[in-house]
């Protein structure tokens, strides 16, 4: 019997598994696929603070920067600490990127029109400026996940941490109102505590508890270009209207410019949003908008094949915060989802608190905002 049982092997279950065994805790992790079969495996790896509003997520994502640089230490996850750079088109919105930067309170530089190319040399002209954020950087999602699982298992006592993938989990056993484990399609596996880190699916396995997570799937498409000789693109660099379309509520489709390189010399073009449920139906009219877009920013780009593209699912919560913590409706069980475009970021930080929580330590941060009854509590 394991102390923890985590519910998805995705980068935030990898995580979660992590931090749980260097805690001192057995644990087994479960998921219907391989590691990072689901939302990870479609991620760009992205981890921000400049696309976070002060408040609550930003402290979680200041806080899993720093993490995220510690885990660099195992290696084998391509971390690129290179910086991103915001962009805007006109003056109104250079004005209103540099009073966000004031607001967030982090390591930043305003970057002048004029200067702009100092930092990507082949960025179109005509740009008004942008702000440059040193923290921000980028990992490979899927070694990620599985270098996590791997240290975890290998470093922390023999036999600390378990892989049970291929197995889909149906329901939860309890001892009265208390889980005690998980049913699965190859058994029961039963654990002290359980943590439903299963990304856009989080709301199906909550239900399977009886509980409700108003988790939604936020459709995104990604294209990729044929490897370059040369490095084209020296940071993440993304239009201004990113930062909109990630706080919005909108199920329409919004696209906005996102732009950046790899270690093996392709591009990743984003980024989209739309809400259309699980439908995987490639959109060659998003394809093209994302391409038009991009190549607006890197004319670059205009020479460049786009060899394949790919479409992932962002776990959506309606006040776009993750839900992080013990559910109260539910003892036994904790949550670790709803991250949508910010999970492969914020997933140290949310193993870390976890851990914290389990073990019977004060977590670092405030867990209140994320609470996983907040949602029952506003329809009331």
């Amino acid at each position: 019997m394991s102390d923890v049982i985590v519910v998805g092997a995705g980068v935030v279950g990898a995580a979660c598994a992590y931090y749980a065994a260097r805690a001192g805790l057995d644990v087994t992790v479960v998921d219907r696929g391989p590691v990072a079969g689901g939302t990870t495996g479609s991620g760009e790896g992205n981890i921000l603070v400049s696309d976070k509003e002060p408040g609550p997520e930003l402290d979680l994502a200041v806080l899993s920067n720093r993490l995220w640089r510690e885990l660099a230490d195992l290696g084998g996850f391509e971390f690129e600490a290179k910086g991103g750079l915001v962009v805007a088109e006109t003056d109104e919105v250079q004005r209103r990127l540099a009073e966000l930067a004031a607001k967030q309170d982090v390591e930043h530089t305003p970057v002048p029109g004029e200067s702009l190319r100092d930092y990507e040399p082949h960025l179109a002209g005509g740009l008004a400026g942008g702000v440059y954020y040193p923290q921000d950087a980028q990992v490979q999602p899927m070694l990620a996940a599985a270098r996590l699982l791997r240290h975890g298992a290998e470093s922390f006592g023999h036999g600390t941490l378990h892989l049970r993938l291929g197995a889909t989990v149906t329901g939860f056993t309890r001892s009265g109102d208390r889980v005690t484990g998980v049913r699965t399609s190859h058994g029961d596996i039963l654990g002290g505590a359980v943590i439903n880190a299963a990304g856009t699916w989080g709301g199906e396995v909550a239900a399977l508890a009886g509980v409700d997570l108003p988790i939604l799937p936020r459709r995104g498409f990604i294209l990729v270009t044929e490897p370059l000789r040369e490095s084209l693109i020296r940071h993440k660099v993304y239009t201004a209207a990113y930062v909109t379309n990630v706080a919005s509520d909108s199920a329409d489709l919004e696209t906005s410019a996102v732009v950046e390189g790899t270690p093996a010399g392709t591009v990743l073009i984003g980024a989209s949003r739309e809400r259309v449920g699980f439908d995987r139906t490639t959109s060659v009219p998003v394809l093209a908008r994302l391409a038009a877009q991009a190549v607006a920013l890197f004319p670059a780009l205009r020479e460049v094949r786009a060899i394949r593209s790919y479409c992932g699912f962002r776990p959506y919560c309606p006040d776009h915060l993750p839900v992080i913590g013990a559910d109260p409706r539910v003892p036994g069980l904790y949550h670790a989802c709803g991250h949508e475009g910010a999970g492969i970021g914020l997933a140290p930080v949310t193993g870390h608190l976890l851990a914290q929580v389990l073990t019977g330590g004060q977590p670092d941060l405030d867990l209140r905002p994320f609470r996983p009854d907040r949602f029952s509590e506003e329809s009331s």
